[in-house]
């Protein structure tokens, strides 16, 4: 697998874009998923990169989420704004990690996309929960690089 085309097929990327729908429904939380083949830099530092790129820093109440997954290099990185990084425990995420990484060991790659995008949800929603007044801030779609 070594293009990120490859990675998952249309339908498998329209079953995660309908995941970060159903997460988005109890949070004011935005939900990114970014794949590219490699990066040259520290994952963590592309997927910060790439959270800015995609402006996912100019939500309202600095709560968007990226899961940036590198394809080739078989690494990822759940990546949270300011306004969630503010009043969270630093282990925050590893539930949801723990959830992707024992897919992921499996080939699973879709299902761990899935499943960790409604941890995510669940856990935005105790912080950030869904109100009337929410819009979606954020395109759902899966970006590339």
């Amino acid at each position: 697998m070594s293009k990120v085309e490859d990675f998952l097929t249309q339908e498998e990327e329209q079953e995660i874009v309908e995941a970060i729908r159903v997460a988005e429904k109890n949070t004011s939380g935005e939900i990114r998923v970014h794949l590219e083949k490699t990066t040259e830099l520290d994952p963590f530092d592309r997927a910060l990169e790439v959270f800015n790129d995609l402006k996912m820093d100019e939500t309202q109440l600095k709560n968007g989420v990226l899961i940036y997954v590198a394809v080739k290099d078989k690494t990822f990185v759940i990546c949270g704004d300011q306004g969630i990084n503010d009043i969270v425990q630093n282990d925050f995420w590893d539930s949801t990690k723990d959830i992707m990484v024992t897919h992921f060991k499996n080939g699973n790659f879709k299902q761990g996309l899935i499943d960790g995008i409604l941890k995510a949800g669940e856990e935005l929603k105790k912080h950030f929960p869904w109100s009337e007044d929410d819009t979606n801030e954020l395109s759902n779609e899966i970006s590339k690089g």
